[in-house]
């Protein structure tokens, strides 16, 4: 059972369901809801090819103790009923927490992707989550050399650790070609490859914070001057601009895009502003310079290779952080893996479960 909810999920899911369907095995989805418009959901399971999911559970809104608990109390039967032999959560959402704890509290084998991450602020739900999904995981399944680290130095036993890589870059080698031959988004927007910059802002942190969001949309719109910033507007950071009073006036804000429309999108921005940890790697994935607006990060290995920056809403200025940015590029390596993270996962499923 496969328990997803939230954008970034969708996209981890779609190469392990299918390598889980190559390797025999049957997987039932269930969407918690936790994304639920059509932009933010719907688009991205047909883009991606993703089974429909089995059950959705139609929990969204709220704060995170509503949202959790009404994602536990709709799971716990179902897994009674259907019986899992592995409950697989990925990330760092509501979603993440809800099914682990769920499934743990049944004696439901628990595997979680991309576990081991730490930003090391415990103020972040994300960073909440991930530590107490990780503990409750019976198979950790990491994507970096620090992740797997990270585990041990809590004291999780390697015979629970597998390091696989990143699922992520098992989809952007898969994706990049459709997105090519099927994305038509910077001609609807009339970007000019490379001479563009790429915004995205969603986060609690910055967006519930108006001295946050105020520094972000001052540095986006003094960069705007300069060059074009497009920036998909999550709905979340739409409403929070209403509700402070703030107004984007250079910046372009288009309403959220699919999978492939994003992949376009970053492949050929210039440079990709953002404070999302996926888009983080994806920038990384395609050789374009980040700038994360945030206090940390996860993704640490972007940072020390060069390829992404630190630009702390109210601490730094972002557009000069963004200008200094601009062209530059990191060192090489492979922090992530060689693209084969699903069939790494599905491997380290298998001896542990017989499967009919």
């Amino acid at each position: 059972m496969t328990i997803v909810g939230a954008r970034p999920q969708f996209i981890k899911a779609a190469p392990v369901s299918r390598a889980l369907a190559a390797g025999g095995m049957r997987e039932q989805i269930v969407h918690t809801g936790q994304h639920f418009d059509v932009g933010m959901s719907d688009v991205f399971f047909d883009e991606l090819g993703i089974p429909a999911p089995a059950h959705h559970l139609g929990v969204s809104g709220g704060g995170h103790g509503a949202m959790t608990g009404a994602m536990l109390q709709a799971l716990e039967p179902l897994m009674e009923r259907e019986a899992p032999d592995w409950v697989l959560v990925y990330g760092d959402t509501n979603s993440t927490l809800a099914g682990a704890l769920a499934a743990s509290k049944l004696h439901i084998p628990v595997a979680h992707v991309e576990a081991g991450l730490r930003s090391f602020n415990r103020r972040m739900p994300e960073e909440q989550n991930r530590i107490v999904t990780d503990h409750l995981s019976d198979l950790l399944l990491t994507p970096t050399d620090g992740a797997t680290q990270r585990l041990r130095e809590e004291g999780i036993p390697d015979a629970r650790i597998v390091q696989v890589g990143d699922v992520m870059f098992d989809a952007a080698l898969y994706y990049a070609d459709r997105a090519a031959e099927r994305s038509a988004v910077l001609a609807q927007h009339g970007l000019q490859a490379g001479a563009y910059i790429l915004a995205t802002v969603h986060r609690a942190d910055n967006t519930d914070d108006p001295e946050r969001l105020r520094a972000i949309v001052d540095g986006l719109e003094a960069v705007a001057a300069e060059h074009p910033v497009i920036l998909p507007l999550h709905p979340r950071t739409r409403a929070a601009l209403g509700r402070h009073g703030f107004a984007l006036a250079r910046v372009r804000a288009i309403d959220p895009v699919g999978y492939l429309d994003m992949v376009a999108l970053e492949r050929h921005a210039a440079l990709i502003a953002t404070d999302s940890g996926g888009v983080q790697k994806e920038a990384y994935f395609h050789g374009v310079p980040c700038v994360t607006l945030r206090d940390e990060t996860e993704w640490t290995e972007l940072v020390d290779l060069g390829w992404n920056r630190l630009a702390p809403p109210t601490r730094a200025d972002i557009a000069s952080e963004i200008r200094h940015a601009l062209g530059t590029t990191g060192r090489g390596g492979r922090p992530y893996g060689d693209g084969n993270a699903a069939g790494r996962i599905v491997a380290a499923l298998a001896p542990r479960q017989a499967y009919q």
